[in-house]
Order: C-alpha cells, then sequence, then structure tokens
C-alpha cells in the first residue's frame, strides 16, 4: 500500500465509516515483516506506513488513529539481562528509519511476546512461575539491578534497550499479543487450561494495577491479550488453536471475571449464537 490513493481509498472504506462505532486506535501495517523467511516485504515496510499516515492526514485522522507496525520478538538478538537488548544488525537498515519516522508521528513500537514460547522450549531451565507472574526468587539484571520477577516485563525492558542502542527513547513499547495456550501436543509443555488461566488472569491484574516494568515504572503497561477465540480451523500444533478465551460457539474456555459485555454472535448461517457475558 504505497500508493497514496489506494491508501485513502482503502480507509475510507473500511476506518472512517467506523470510527464513531468504534474504538479504532491504530492501523498496524503488516505483521512480523521484518521476522519474515525472506525480506522481499522488509524494504516496502516504511514506506507503506508513511503512505497510511498521510492517507489518515489528508483526511482529518491522523490524531485519532495510529499507525504503527508488530514485530516479532525474535527481532531481538539479544534480551538478556534486559539491559543488554539488541536488535538484530541484519535489521538496523530497516529499523532505524521506522524507529525515526515512529518517534516524528509519536506512534508505539508493538512487540508480539509470548513467555510461554520460552517455556516450551526450555521447561528444565526456565522457571514456569517466573513466565506465569506467580511468586518466584525472580532474576535482577547485573548491569541495571533492576528486580524482574517475570519473564514479559524483561521481554518489554530489553526491547526498550534495544531501541535506545539505536537512539531513541521517545518511543513506547507496547504489546501487540501475548497468551498462553489451554491445550497442547505431548511435546508443548506447559500448554494446560490451569496454566492458561493463571497466566491470563494474573496478567489482567497487573494491567488493572497501571503496573509499568522495572526500567519504565512510571509508564503502564499496554497489552493486547491473544486471543479472544479458539483458531479451531488454524494449521500447526494443538496450542495454534487454543489460545482463545472463548470456543468458536461463544462458550468460554475459562472465565477471567471481566466486566463488560461482546456484541451478540452470529454463526455463518445467520443464527444467534449467544450472547457472551463478561462476569464481574
Amino acid at each position: 500500500m504505497t500508493i497514496l490513493a489506494n491508501a485513502q481509498d482503502w480507509i475510507q472504506q473500511h476506518v472512517q465509516p467506523y470510527i464513531g462505532q468504534t474504538q479504532i486506535s491504530c492501523i498496524v501495517v503488516g505483521n512480523e515483516v521484518l521476522n519474515s523467511s525472506t525480506n522481499q516485504w522488509m524494504p516496502y515496510l516504511v514506506p507503506a506506513m508513511k503512505t497510511v499516515y498521510s492517507a489518515l492526514s489528508n483526511l482529518g485522522l491522523n490524531k485519532q488513529v495510529a499507525v504503527t507496525t508488530a514485530h516479532s520478538l525474535n527481532i531481538l538478538a539479544t534480551s538478556y539481562p534486559p539491559s543488554a537488548g539488541a536488535f538484530w544488525p541484519n535489521l538496523a537498515q530497516y529499523l532505524q528509519p521506522l524507529l525515526n519516522f515512529q518517534a516524528q508521528i509519536n506512534t508505539p513500537f508493538l512487540i508480539n511476546a509470548y513467555p510461554y514460547f520460552a517455556y516450551k522450549g526450555s521447561p528444565s531451565e526456565v522457571s514456569l512461575n517466573y513466565v506465569l507472574f506467580q511468586p518466584n526468587e525472580g532474576l535482577t539484571d547485573p548491569v541495571t539491578n533492576l528486580h524482574y520477577d517475570n519473564m514479559l516485563y524483561a521481554q518489554i525492558d530489553a526491547v526498550y534497550s534495544a531501541i535506545k542502542a539505536m537512539g531513541h527513547t521517545d518511543i513506547t513499547v507496547r504489546i501487540s499479543e501475548t497468551g498462553w495456550p489451554s491445550k497442547g501436543d505431548d511435546d508443548e509443555a506447559g500448554a494446560t487450561l490451569e496454566n492458561a488461566h493463571i497466566y491470563n488472569e494474573n496478567l489482567l491484574q497487573r494491567i488493572e494495577q497501571k503496573q509499568g516494568t522495572p526500567a519504565k515504572p512510571s509508564v503502564p503497561i499496554d497489552i493486547y491479550v491473544f486471543a479472544l477465540f479458539n483458531e479451531n480451523l488454524k494449521p500447526g500444533p494443538t496450542s495454534e488453536r487454543n489460545y482463545g478465551l472463548y470456543y468458536p460457539d461463544g462458550t468460554p474456555v475459562y472465565s477471567l471475571g471481566l466486566q463488560g459485555y461482546l456484541p451478540e454472535l452470529y454463526s455463518a448461517t445467520g443464527t444467534r449464537v449467544r450472547q457472551i457475558r463478561f462476569l464481574a
């Protein structure tokens, strides 16, 4: 989407008509583009973001809707200790102009972060309590002496360090995806309903408390939980189909005690499935 007229037409069709009815906070241009197995799309990422931003500006929406992109945590070459966080050197040619642009338009740097993957990969070395926000001894960064009682906060601060190493302290990091699967294959350690419930419940409590990370204590964490629904048709290991809080038919996988309501759900045939209520 590097042609301005096309971007503007897309926004007029898919964003502008719904602004008054829906809270649209940002447009994410691509997902994990810089973690792709091929770099064919990488050179187009920042130009596409600039085009979308120009289109929003022309429509008077640039102050209301942010433009950003979401990254995999794998763009970090180093993540521990958090103070040593650094991006892969080969991505610098794409990340430097991206960071410069995002600082200019004041939009957040989005990261998809899953402590579950770290535990799944090394269950004998990674503390389950540490990744689930449960009581544990935690880890201390030997450089900053900051103490971390959970992996997600350490991952966030590692991203802040990587951004700072590229000359920016004026960009906020937000988590665009995090979650825990309620079911997995035999070789997917930790993928259980109990762990999924614990992870998301503890995470939501910290969000409610407006906690910041050890390196950014005054900046409340801003996180999107993945996912609302299980993706029952998604390929791959069993865990990939079981990150949701609800099954596709609208019944809960487990309750997190959230307040509020969701819109009524309808099946592909147009039949009302049920109304989901988040219980207080």
